[in-house]
């Protein structure tokens, strides 16, 4: 052996050798401590999910229950999050993506019913696997630009942090053509909500400045607590109560405490799908349109997570790739289909698990660990009922920051480059749609740089998906033309 050779610990048991927890320079309590970091870190999600779901009343009038989402949301992360350890060996753990959560409540069920957009979130997974097992999901991700596609990450971040403001009561419609939106209450934070938003916002923010492990959780929990206190002294009410508007209350949840902190989850949703009704009730045009965003939404942001956090992991090669690259990509997809079969909306992959990363995890075993905690968390879903959702919105604002920092790694330079990527960033919280923007970026590059002499730098593979948004961006008149 030479003096530059490194040696391997040899496994200790059947654990060690399983996970590879030696020979990747790890131990079993670094991998303990990693995964109760990540759900530390990720436990938000259990509350905000459920928030952002059951505010989206679909075609037929019907909204998702509030308990029973939350408890799907944990079922589902839990065992995906299991399930990507077991077969990747990798710390990387699942849970509903926000994403495509906001798209579903915000767009998708105004057009269809809420088992009809679960059954599309399904048929997006089915797609991810196929392209996965066939080898196209990477041929497609390297197809697409890398400006384009951090500027969709970006975009969504922006949108994101929109809908936050807006939840909040931070940003409100005016109901002039202009500015058709403005701040607060005619200019002025008037509401006690929204003012507990701001503090939240600004809570959150320190303790992440300051690096504090948890902090979306930590200031999720404070403002909820601040949020009990003031409703037990002042009573501020709902909102919104039969015909009566109170416009210094509460949106959704009046935060108070529950008459039980445990209880048998409510698992009803599981299975509430429907798979081919809104090719009925909306077109196969449109259906096929929405089942292309999702996957394109799915497809992007998670291929760069799991690029990201492999890196960070210290278990990427020079391209990119990690262990069981094809595997990983394939169980994300069946992350999507099992989030739609649950009505959690599509997993995937949490770039909150670098945070478990930093604590030392570097296997699937740190998976085992935030994958149980998860499940447990199931029995406790009372307690969050009691978020109200301008606390839960400072939550969507800063991952919509941390989605939207990615913009320092696009040059922006070359003006063929930087209208489509500014497009793709704006209209999306502009046009309050995830697809609008994709649309517009795609179709923008491949005129503009085509047209500019770089034509021959651009896939077929990209051309192909502009035009589909073409049809997409035209589908009403099309549709109509058809019949």
């Amino acid at each position: 052996m030479t003096s530059t050779e490194t040696t391997v610990a040899p496994p200790k048991n059947g654990l060690d050798r399983f996970f590879e927890i030696s020979r990747r320079g790890s131990t079993v309590g670094a991998e303990v401590r990693g995964g109760v970091v990540t759900f530390v870190a990720m436990a938000y999600i259990v509350i905000l999910n459920p928030i952002i779901l059951s505010s989206g009343t679909d075609v037929a009038g019907n909204t998702l229950g509030f308990a029973q989402v939350a408890a799907v949301t944990a079922l589902t992360a839990g065992a995906m999050t299991i399930l990507f350890g077991v077969v990747t060996r990798l710390p990387f753990a699942f849970a509903a993506g926000l994403g495509i959560n906001s798209f579903l409540a915000v767009s998708v069920v105004g057009q269809v019913t809420w088992p009809e957009a679960m059954g599309l979130v399904v048929i997006n997974g089915l797609i991810i696997v196929l392209l996965a097992a066939t080898g196209l999901r990477r041929m497609i991700f390297d197809a697409v630009p890398l400006q384009l596609k951090t500027a969709i990450t970006v975009g969504i971040g922006l949108f994101i942090a929109f809908i936050g403001f807006v939840d909040s009561g931070f940003v409100t419609a005016t109901g002039a053509s202009s500015p058709p939106v403005g701040l607060g209450i005619s200019g002025s934070i008037a509401t006690v909500p929204t003012l507990l938003f701001v503090v939240t916002l600004l809570l959150t923010g320190v303790l992440m400045a300051r690096k504090v492990k948890g902090a979306l959780l930590i200031g999720l929990v404070t403002g909820t607590l601040i949020a009990i206190i003031v409703e037990a002294i002042w009573h501020l009410g709902p909102k919104f109560s039969g015909d009566t508007v109170n416009p210094n209350g509460w949106s959704l949840a009046v935060p108070a405490l529950p008459s039980s902190w445990v209880s048998i989850p409510d698992l009803s949703l599981v299975g509430q799908v429907d798979l081919i009704g809104s090719f009925g009730r909306i077109g196969a045009l449109a259906a096929l349109m929405l089942i292309f965003t999702l996957v394109f939404t799915n497809f992007f942001d998670a291929m760069g997570t799991m690029t990201g956090l492999s890196r960070e992991a210290g278990l990427a090669d020079a391209k990119g790739d990690f262990p069981r690259l094809r595997s990983a990509l394939i169980v994300e997809g069946i992350g999507a289909v099992a989030g739609g079969a649950t009505s959690s909306s599509s997993n995937t992959v949490f770039i909150e698990s670098g945070a478990g990363i930093g604590e030392g995890a570097r296997t699937g075993l740190a998976n085992i660990v935030t994958g149980g905690l998860f499940l447990l968390a199931m029995f406790f879903t009372p307690l969050t009922s009691i978020v109200p959702t301008e606390i839960a919105a400072a939550a969507l604002v800063i991952v919509g920051a941390l989605m939207m920092a990615q913009i320092r790694h696009i040059d922006l330079t070359e003006m063929s480059a930087l209208i489509p990527v500014f497009l793709t960033i704006t209209v999306m919280p502009l046009t309050y749609s995830i697809a609008n923007g994709i649309g517009a970026g795609f179709i923008s590059w491949a005129v503009i740089r085509s047209l500019s002499g770089k034509a021959r730098q651009i896939s077929p593979l990209l051309w192909i998906v502009a035009a589909g948004f073409v049809v997409y961006f035209a589908r009403g008149p099309i549709e109509t033309m058809l019949g």
